[in-house]
């Protein structure tokens, strides 16, 4: 019988642009511009000139090269174009049938030969900046380059390095012999191993010398500012100026820095200047230059016999700082400095790195970071808890932030896999799944049809590996979401949480987290991957939890006696003081506010010697989702549109402080900042409602949320109700609103799983309202999907507004429990009619992009909501419950009419319990934590 043949499935082969993104990371900068072309066979005399398709093209810059694309239809078309003729024009090699050692090290002896050509020196590249600065050496020193400068500044020396011993990758001291090897080999390059010199063998010619000293910069001197960073992380990194002049070569001067009085003897005094082991940072983005790391190792025994042997060294002297920026195994004293030759011009270009920017390359590291910085706010932002609708949310989008802490910490980049459930009862069997490329390709054609469908969901995983294709970390929280875009960066948003948690807790060892902490989210973590991965992390982040604080502190009301107490979940030193008249218009959950502030460095009891750390004019961001630190949202959530406050803290962690310091930094780390507090000074701007109030207040009148508290105020006075308590309260709207209605309650309780917005049912107890009856106030604490004793048997349940912002079958427990352990005499429970959105979606702007496609599914009216059911759906939940828990029940709305299409714009239950109330089971059922207690007497 014959054999036959199997054909191995074959991964698809990546993009050119993929492959560029590979090679050059965030070095390749894509610029296209849109080219006008008029059309053709157009009518004669037509007095409006006629336009033809929008066409494009695309120019790629690289370090070592500039590249423009042909002429295309699409944007992405000409980008892919460029990074092709990039390929090309580098050689890298993209077929599957690679090239062997021998080949390779072949074409590595043919690049070392044309460096040093004379058709080379004239060209425009980065290595000929350092070819003509060493021909300006004097006296034996004259035309040496360091063996290690051709794989820092030619990218192609390096591609072949790396393709011949992988290990390249993170140690670039094994490019050295490889390139004395090639050099050697070539016969037209002279080499001294001993110092690891490279030079040309015979004289350039007058011609490109001529050429070459012709466009030679003026002798101006220059200062950099650079930052020394010691091999211990004992000592404190330090700022460095180094004078160089336009026309010195620069590598003597770094190598005198670095304690090498001549430069020529690089072996015998083991120093080692990689030119590119690292590119840094996306603050230099708007520079064509390079942040690179200079280093001495001193001790390290370098290998040059021509071998493809490792390198070997003490670990001792690892400088772990550097390699942690660097990607690249970095010993000895380094200098981090940003200055070097580009291919755009023949001047030695530079930008000062001060300790400023170091501390800021610190925080941009961190998961949370990255979000600072992009809001320009390291003190006062915070990463959001939650991913809220577009046109609201401000600074870098969670996946772009994802993705980049991915290539910050050298790891490729995140997989995201999408799956698309195609009913409207999310069945599992009927799934079509939606792979996108590592760096992040479009979806598959035929999957846009699922997108369109108007029963679609998305939900989305996503898997961080190792360059070694280990699973580091997987994501998958199980939410639904209309929109793939918004499931792709909910999920980010979800695993740079777990991230930033974890980084805050670098002293707690892994295994002693609980399951709770990654389930919460939807995170496994594999810990043996994942602590390989962020092994140095440990040693660079320190970590002072005494000024890290958790979104979910509790919040402060505004009774001065009971601020004491509750200053120190905010490390509050002195309460807020608010000026200014109070015009009504206060902040809620969901508001749009413009906040300007001024946060400065003070010393306790000297308030005339502070620094500025971080001010803004106007920082817009959405109220509830945590865009800003908990102090500020405490402080401007108790003020109104037009006044200020200012408030005393301690300190947040030192790395903010430092990243925030600017000039001062320097004097920062040589001072205690153990007396130091931070004195914010905030003024609120302005409040732009909730998108869900601002539709209802246009279309309604009164607008819903009025309506439905009237709805409440009913029930309660035709039923004498005495007792209420109000599920998921939030932040007090319905409690505070009943102030305002003559009722017969007099004990009234809010409960909430979040503390944060609770403070402000303190002003219950305070208004002065000759309407209100109540005599007690108290706010718990906790899940309403929790039993606690103290709700049982109330008149009167109200859960307004909330089911929808939790998950359905959390929805589902919730209604079991609060009527069959809470078991109030009457509950009454309200939620979106989702067929009513169409109505309210039309009459709103905030999204074209809907308005132009109305094949498009409705939206949910808030960012946060989880579902939104039709008056069906409604009407099935609420009548099995009752049925199984011996209520009646009762449907009815607001907004709207409830016989006429689409029904109400908010539905409402309202169940009533038809025997009499059963015994509370376990007494001492006590879940919930009473952060406010309030009574008349």
């Amino acid at each position: 019988m014959g054999t036959e043949s199997v054909v191995p499935n074959k991964a698809p082969l990546p993009t050119p642009k993929a492959i560029i993104h590979q090679k050059f990371g965030t070095k390749a900068v894509y610029k296209t511009e849109e080219v006008k072309e008029s059309a053709q066979n157009v009518c004669p005399g037509l007095a409006i000139p006629q336009q033809g398709p929008s066409l494009f093209r695309c120019t790629l810059e690289l370090p070592d090269v500039a590249v423009t694309s042909d002429v295309c239809k699409r944007k992405k078309d000409a980008e892919q174009s460029a990074a092709q003729i990039a390929i090309e024009k580098l050689g890298i090699k993209t077929g599957i049938n690679e090239l062997t050692v021998k080949e390779l090290c072949d074409e590595l002896v043919t690049r070392v030969s044309y460096v040093f050509s004379d058709e080379f020196l004239p060209s425009p590249h980065p290595l000929t900046g350092h070819l003509r600065a060493a021909l300006t050496r004097r006296g034996h020193l004259k035309g040496l380059v360091h063996a290690s400068i051709l794989a820092a500044c030619d990218q192609k020396v390096n591609n072949l390095c790396k393709s011949i011993n992988r290990k390249v990758e993170t140690d670039h001291l094994l490019s050295i012999p490889l390139i004395m090897k090639a050099a050697t080999l070539s016969g037209s390059v002279a080499t001294d191993e001993g110092k690891l010199w490279i030079r040309k063998q015979n004289q350039y010619s007058p011609e490109t010398i001529e050429a070459v000293t012709n466009g030679n910069p003026s002798a101006e001197n220059i200062c950099v500012q650079a930052i020394r960073i010691p091999c211990s992380l004992e000592k404190p990194v330090q700022p460095l100026s180094l004078n160089i002049s336009s026309k010195e070569y620069y590598v003597d001067v770094i190598a005198e820095k670095l304690g090498v009085a001549d430069a020529s003897h690089f072996c015998s005094s083991w120093v080692y200047i990689p030119g590119d082991a690292d590119v840094l940072l996306e603050l230099l983005e708007k520079s064509s230059l390079e942040m690179r790391v200079y280093f001495s190792p001193l001790g390290l025994p370098l290998k040059t016999d021509s071998t493809l042997e490792d390198l070997s060294y003490e670990t001792e002297t690892l400088n772990l700082r550097a390699s942690y920026f660097s990607g690249q195994n970095i010993h000895g004293e380094a200098i981090l400095a940003t200055f070097g030759y580009t291919w755009k011009c023949t001047d030695l270009f530079h930008e000062d790195v001060t300790l400023c920017t170091y501390y800021r390359m610190l925080v941009d590291r961190l998961p949370d970071g990255g979000y600072k910085l992009s809001r320009d706010a390291v003190i006062a932002a915070d990463l959001p808890t939650a991913f809220t609708t577009r046109t609201n949310w401000r600074g870098s989008y969670p996946r772009d932030l994802l993705s980049t802490f991915c290539r910050l910490h050298w790891l490729p980049e995140p997989e995201f896999s999408t799956t698309c459930v195609n009913d409207a009862n999310q069945s599992p069997t009927k799934k079509q799944k939606i792979e996108e490329t590592a760096n992040g390709g479009a979806v598959e054609a035929h999957s846009r049809e699922v997108i369109m469908g108007s029963g679609s969901t998305f939900k989305c995983d996503v898997k961080i590996v190792s360059t070694s294709h280990d699973v580091i970390l997987e994501c998958s929280p199980g939410d639904c979401y209309k929109r793939q875009g918004d499931a792709v960066q909910s999920t980010s948003l979800k695993v740079l949480l777990w991230l930033n948690k974890y980084f805050k807790q670098l002293d707690v060892p892994m295994e002693k987290w609980s399951p709770s902490e990654n389930n919460a989210l939807g995170v496994r973590v594999y810990p043996k991957n994942f602590l390989k991965a962020f092994a140095i992390c440990a040693s660079i982040h320190t970590v002072q939890h005494a000024s890290i604080l958790s979104k979910d502190s509790m919040g402060l009301p505004n009774r001065v006696e009971e601020l004491v107490e509750m200053n120190r979940h905010y490390n509050i030193v002195s309460p807020p003081k608010i000026e200014g008249l109070d015009s009504g218009v206060s902040p809620s959950n969901g508001s749009l506010v413009c906040i300007s502030y001024d946060i400065s460095l003070v010393r306790e009891g000297v308030e005339d010697v502070k620094e500025t750390l971080e001010s803004c004019e106007e920082f817009e961001f959405e109220i509830g989702s945590g865009f800003v630190v908990p102090q500020i949202e405490t402080c401007f959530t108790q003020m109104s549109a037009g006044q200020s406050a200012f408030f005393i803290t301690e300190l947040p962690h030192q790395l903010l402080v430092l990243s925030s310091a600017g000039g001062c930094a320097k004097s920062l780390t040589s001072l205690s900042l153990k007396d130091c507090v931070l004195k914010y000074s905030i003024n609120l701007l302005r409040v732009q409602e909730p998108l869900e109030d601002r539709m209802e207040q246009a279309l309604f009148s009164p607008p819903l949320s009025k309506q439905r508290v009237e709805y409440a105020v009913k029930h309660i006075n035709e039923s004498c109700a005495a007792t209420l308590v109000d599920f998921g309260c939030g932040s007090g709207a319905l409690l505070d609103s009943l102030l305002d209605y003559p009722i017969t309650l007099e004990k009234i309780v809010g409960v909430d799983i979040s503390r944060s917005p609770l403070y402000k049912l303190s002003a219950v107890h305070g208004k002065d309202s000759p309407l209100s009856s109540i005599k007690a106030a108290l706010l718990y604490d906790g899940s309403i999907t929790t039993f606690d004793t103290r709700l049982y048997g109330f008149d009167i349940g109200t859960c307004l507004e909330v089911i929808e912002h939790m998950q359905e079958d959390e929805a589902c427990a919730f209604g079991n429990i609060a009527l069959s352990t809470f078991c109030p005499k009457i509950l009454i429970v309200s939620t979106p009619n989702y067929e009513y959105n169409p109505i309210l979606q039309k009459n709103s702007r905030d999204d074209e992009a809907d308005e132009k496609n109305s094949s498009l599914p409705c939206k949910f009216r808030n960012h946060d909501h989880k579902f939104e059911w039709t008056r069906e759906q409604f009407s099935s939940w609420a009548s099995d419950l009752a049925s199984r828990h011996n209520y009646s029940v009762e449907f009815r709305g607001v907004g709207g009419i409830g016989d006429v299409e689409p029904g109400f714009a908010s539905q409402i239950a309202v169940f009533r319990r038809k025997s009499q109330l059963p015994n509370p089971g376990d007494l001492a059922a006590q879940h919930y934590e009473v952060p406010y207690e309030w009574s008349k007497n």
